[in-house]
């Protein structure tokens, strides 16, 4: 019955739809409420099937509590944990099995529930796939040891909750804390993708793969000219990496306050992340530079195994620089230039590896729009096709690969 769920003991029903189905009293209107709710959430996610099985599948992979986090670091969860564990799920395979019969008058909608069609093709969520695939093996349990195999399972496999589901986040400031917000909407590409820079791309691919396998890695800050595929390589590492437990953070310097705050909250994730610093740099009256030093290496707290920050900046030290910064003494500014320097320079040195994503050369270029075109289907022969690149680039002002994408694009229209 429904009710039992009021019964579980690792499982926070607070919020949730299953707890609103447990406290339903005989009401017509309540009835229908409940199921308009679960028909907007079906919708949201783009059910296509039994609706109540996705929901409560949904509910099992995103409840954070003792078991579940136990079972995502991969810890083995016996004794008294288990015997809980063990328990709820038996409630939960209940629950999972009952249809939420609540009033005869509701028995045609709780019919179009289960067999739900959404007019949404595709979820806005990164993971629907992975609860569909739970949510199936979930319908096959046949006894409360194989669906607490299974839940222990996925839990193993992706984790739990929106810090172990999402690709990535954001970060929002919410009473002076640091709020992680899943970005929903990411771009696709891998890094196979990326046309160009496969020198480039091979390095930050080796780094983020001992990162991830364990091993000692950098901080990575990629540089140079605008329009390169810096941060388009970054994108790309999420979509590559996230089946391997990579998670991105978003960032920005005004955020730095925050750093410590998301530190403690990831540490103890069975997930490596990367806090991403896009377009960072810093001009001479901002002084964020030198919490950020402390912070990647060098202040008491240390960073934890699990994290590793990646810039992109297009200027190289990061810090804006004067001719007169070479200058060791001027008796109309500072005493020793060279001290000047040296705190400007340490902390690019914080990043312990650091690449270059130059303009391309004509021949580059010219070779990313024929792949480009080719790839988006633009049927033009290649002189002609040259021509009009090198024109859009003349007339826009630069040679990128960006600029490139632009120029094929707009022969789609």
């Amino acid at each position: 019955m429904i009710k039992n769920v009021k019964n579980l003991r690792l499982y926070n029903l607070k919020g949730s739809l299953l707890n609103d189905f447990a406290e339903f009293e005989q009401n017509h209107l309540q009835a229908f409420d409940l199921i308009g709710k679960l028909i907007t959430f079906a919708e949201r996610h783009a059910v296509q099937g039994n609706a109540w099985h996705y929901y409560i599948a949904y509910f099992i992979a995103s409840n954070e509590n003792t078991f579940s986090l136990a079972c995502e670091r991969k810890q083995s969860v016996n004794g008294t944990l288990l015997d809980f564990a063990y328990d709820d799920c038996r409630i939960l395979m209940e629950a999972f099995n009952t249809s939420p019969s609540i009033l005869p008058t509701a028995e045609n909608s709780l019919k179009h529930i289960t067999c739900f069609k959404s007019t949404l093709t595709k979820s806005s969520s990164p993971y629907a796939h992975l609860i569909e695939k739970f949510t199936e093996r979930l319908s096959k349990c046949k006894t409360t040891q194989t669906f607490l195999d299974t839940v222990v399972e996925f839990y193993q496999a992706y984790g739990v909750g929106e810090l172990g589901l999402n690709k990535a986040f954001r970060v929002v400031d919410e009473n002076n804390r640091a709020k992680l917000v899943p970005i929903t909407c990411m771009d696709t590409k891998r890094l196979q993708d990326l046309v160009g820079y496969e020198l480039q791309k091979q390095k930050v691919m080796q780094n983020t793969k001992a990162f991830l396998e364990g091993k000692k890695a950098n901080n990575v800050l990629l540089y140079g000219d605008m329009g390169t595929g810096k941060s388009s390589t970054i994108k790309a590492l999420i979509n590559e990496f996230y089946e391997d437990g990579l998670r991105v953070i978003e960032l920005y310097k005004h955020q730095f306050m925050h750093i410590s705050d998301l530190i403690s909250k990831i540490a103890g994730r069975n997930y490596k992340y990367i806090l991403y610093l896009d377009d960072l740099s810093f001009d001479d009256f901002e002084v964020e530079y030198k919490y950020f030093k402390a912070i990647i290496d060098g202040g008491l707290e240390v960073k934890p195994d699990n994290v590793l920050i990646y810039a992109t900046s297009n200027r190289r030290h990061l810090i804006k620089e004067h001719y007169s910064d070479g200058n060791d003494i001027d008796p109309m500014d500072e005493l020793h230039k060279s001290d000047t320097k040296n705190e400007k320079l340490s902390l690019v040195a914080r990043f312990g590896l650091s690449i270059y994503y130059p303009s391309p050369d004509q021949q580059e270029f010219l070779n990313i729009v024929r792949q480009l075109a080719k790839r988006y289907g633009v049927d033009i022969d290649d002189t002609t096709l040259e021509k009009m690149a090198l024109t859009w680039a003349i007339r826009n002002g630069m040679k990128s690969g960006r600029m490139a994408e632009q120029f094929v694009l707009s022969l789609l229209h």
